[in-house]
């Protein structure tokens, strides 16, 4: 399990943005700060609710000069649906295999993923790690600002 000050796990997975496909690899973004919010499933009320309150805060996010990356193990269509219908302007990466899931130790028996949110540092570093056992609550923006600021 991967717990604060240790390196983040690399990955490279695709994902949308703004109705654009490409693969993400979170290496790319070394010398950012990286917001990694896993999620159990698009359409789902918790986690609608979590990605509708990042949405109407990811300017406070922004404004730290950190990047907000959403995974869960639903494809990539899936994704780009639920971003399109909710006006997500952020990545959100589909790891259907789940090896960034296992890599990060959030994997879920019934339901693939806990919620689960990383800050990563850049340097590459987990500098912050919540990771939830079961239910809908998740870290609000307002919670990891002052973590990003610090960094």
């Amino acid at each position: 399990m991967i717990e604060v000050g240790q390196d983040a796990p690399d990955f490279t997975l695709p994902g949308v943005e703004n109705g654009a496909k490409r693969d993400y690899t979170l290496s790319e973004y070394r010398g950012r700060k990286v917001v990694i919010a896993f999620y159990p499933g698009d359409n789902t009320p918790g986690c609608t609710r979590q990605m509708c309150s990042y949405r109407d805060n990811l300017a406070d996010l922004e404004a730290t000069g950190a990047v907000l990356l959403g995974i869960s193990p639903q494809d990539v269509d899936s994704h780009e649906s639920w971003a399109e219908k909710k006006g997500f302007t952020f990545p959100l990466l589909a790891d259907v295999d789940k090896t960034a899931i296992e890599a990060y130790g959030v994997g879920a028996p019934l339901i693939g993923v806990r919620r689960s949110v990383f800050v990563v540092d850049p340097a590459g570093k987990v500098a912050f790690a919540d990771r939830k056992l079961i239910g809908a609550t998740f870290v609000p923006i307002d919670k990891l600002v002052p973590i990003l600021e610090k960094l």
